[in-house]
């Protein structure tokens, strides 16, 4: 399914080794903000460069330094979308699931491709595809 997403403002922490540090960045990330309660989590990969960002939505008044992370924007614009259900067992499988997300469609490789984190069960896929409106 096509979805046009907002700009989302962000905090984020950058994993070492792309990917493969992603579980490390999310809990060097959440062991940096006051509380998880409420927040929405993401992970944003950029295939071009293999950089993988642990990111948690910003909220008004907080200041990204103070915690020591990076303020920046998730690109919004023209996303196809996928639902995983009990995503911790799949998570193997998340490179492969994008690469079908792919198959058929013009890529913007000007954005990255996103992991929303909607619940403990629960993932929400954004791969970008050129919106030819």
């Amino acid at each position: 399914m096509d979805k046009i997403l907002e700009p989302i403002r962000v905090m984020y922490f950058r994993a070492n080794g792309g990917t493969a540090g992603a579980k490390e960045a999310f809990d060097i990330l959440e062991s940096r903000i006051p509380s998880r309660r409420g927040r929405r989590f993401y992970g944003v990969f950029f295939p071009e460069t293999a950089e993988y960002r642990a990111c948690v939505q910003k909220v008004v008044g907080e200041d990204a330094k103070s915690m020591r992370l990076e303020d920046w924007t998730i690109p919004g614009g023209k996303y196809l979308t996928k639902t995983i259900y009990d995503w911790s067992s799949k998570l193997p499988e998340l490179p492969q699931i994008f690469m079908e997300m792919a198959k058929g469609r013009m890529v913007d490789t000007n954005r990255p491709s996103i992991e929303y984190y909607r619940s403990m069960k629960e993932l929400v896929l954004y791969f970008p595809v050129v919106d030819s409106t």
